[in-house]
């Protein structure tokens, strides 16, 4: 007994050490707001919604672009000056479905609030929950993903409605310093026709039809959920005193078609489904996953249905799908004049460094380069509302920008500074530190 009581008791020390090792904030202290002109000299400025402006010149004021030009743009009085010596400017990427500030490390609970709990929560909020002094935060705008948007998660094997997500910029004291969009869209997600039979009891049914029962008395709550949230808003219009219910009051915007539905949707069964959904409650649609949104390409243009594309890393749905279906998937999208965007699945937030190359990947099966650029840019900030902020390099917008030796396409180019809203945001974190630690240790030796 006291081997086992020991064992126990340094097992829960072990993870109260590992509790507070990641609790711990990042050392990073963010810059005051930009205080005064910025001009970036001699880069080549990839602006993405226009041509790439070679040996051009930006100017910034107040955190945004004030002009973009060549030689005649001079520095106003008092500016600081940047020579890029030819080196290419970037707009900061937007990765469209993250668990960014929710999640530090998915193995230790304390460190997840991704859920609340039961099965409908229009009312959770993603942005209240951000944690902004995670370690992942710097690691991963040093590859240039500067803004991203935030999404609650459902509740495991009982979720449908898991919250509003929030976009938000990687750096601020907290996270009302970090948003820039509070409240972007309602997440939904829908039940899937495709399981293991060994999930499910024997008896006298077969498993497919105790399948079939549990997803259609799923689609019904759901139905049930905009009903009562239609009926929520015809009471309040014709009574404004209505009592007031939270969870009815949070979805307003969606009944009203102000604010988007995101439904987690990957077969066509479910892209379906939430076709459906969205032309009963008269919604504003788009699918996150879209695994077999080609197949659907048709349907989804007409009615102007985005698809934010959850990796384009990852293993077809069916065994006997093409090996590289999913990385043909933003190629026909494309061709197909369907809206989409590239983004990640991983509930790990600490691989969305990793957005530049899943565009990259798309670029080697079919997906034209200058659209896979836009499509980890442009086309996230279009579909998340943002076009008017971020996106790209133009006037007006913020100057949330990066500087590489390379496109971010390219595994091999590396990022060299990097600016959210005109200010320059150092490029340490926990691995860069760990690494100039150990450099020195071996390099004393």
């Amino acid at each position: 007994m006291k081997t086992i009581t020991m064992k126990r008791h340094l097992l829960a020390t072990a993870l109260l050490a590992l509790t507070a090792s990641v609790a711990q904030a990042n050392p990073n202290v963010p810059p005051p707001a930009q205080s005064k002109p910025l001009l970036i000299t001699n880069a080549t400025l990839n602006t993405v919604s226009g041509p790439v402006v070679s040996n051009g010149r930006m100017l910034v004021e107040g955190g945004r672009i004030k002009a973009i030009g060549g030689a005649e743009l001079q520095a106003p009085a008092g500016a600081q000056v940047i020579d890029l010596q030819g080196r290419q400017v970037y707009p900061g990427m937007v990765s469209a479905n993250t668990v960014m500030g929710l999640v530090e490390v998915s193995a230790v609970r304390a460190t997840v609030d991704t859920a609340e709990t039961g099965a409908v929560n229009p009312n959770a909020r993603a942005l209240v929950a951000i944690n902004a002094d995670s370690d992942i935060i710097p690691v991963t705008r040093a590859s240039g993903v500067l803004t991203v948007l935030s999404v609650p998660q459902p509740r495991a094997g009982i979720g449908l409605v898991a919250g509003t997500s929030a976009l938000v910029q990687l750096d601020g004291w907290n996270w009302e310093d970090m948003a820039l969009r509070p409240e972007v869209g309602l997440h939904v997600t829908l039940p899937t026709m495709r399981s293991a039979n060994s999930l499910f009891a024997t008896g006298t049914d077969s498993p497919r039809d105790e399948l079939r029962r549990t997803v259609n008395a799923k689609l019904k709550q759901l139905d049930e959920v905009f009903e009562m949230a239609a009926a929520y808003a015809k009471a309040k219009a014709a009574d404004p005193k209505t009592a007031l219910d939270t969870r009815w009051e949070a979805m307003l915007p969606v009944v009203r078609g102000e604010r988007p539905v995101f439904v987690d949707a990957d077969d066509r069964w479910q892209i379906r489904q939430a076709l459906d959904l969205a032309e009963r409650f008269k919604l504003k649609l788009a699918i996150v996953g879209g695994a077999d949104s080609a197949a659907l390409a048709g349907e989804l243009k007409a009615r102007d249905v985005a698809v934010v594309i959850g990796s384009v890393n990852r293993l077809p749905l069916r065994r006997d799908d093409d090996v590289d279906a999913i990385y043909r998937l933003p190629g026909e999208l494309a061709r197909a004049g369907v809206r989409f965007c590239i983004a990640r699945e991983d509930r790990d937030p600490s691989n969305e460094r990793n957005l530049g190359f899943e565009a990259g990947q798309a670029v080697a099966h079919g997906l034209n380069a200058d659209e896979a650029l836009k499509a980890i840019t442009l086309y996230p900030a279009r579909i998340l509302g943002a076009e008017k902020e971020l996106g790209s390099l133009e006037v007006g917008k913020y100057a949330t920008f990066f500087v590489a030796d390379g496109s971010p396409l390219d595994i091999r180019s590396a990022v060299q500074r990097i600016f959210i809203q005109g200010r320059e945001i150092e490029l340490k974190d926990k691995q860069t530190g760990l690494r100039d630690k150990y450099q020195q240790r071996y390099h004393a030796h």
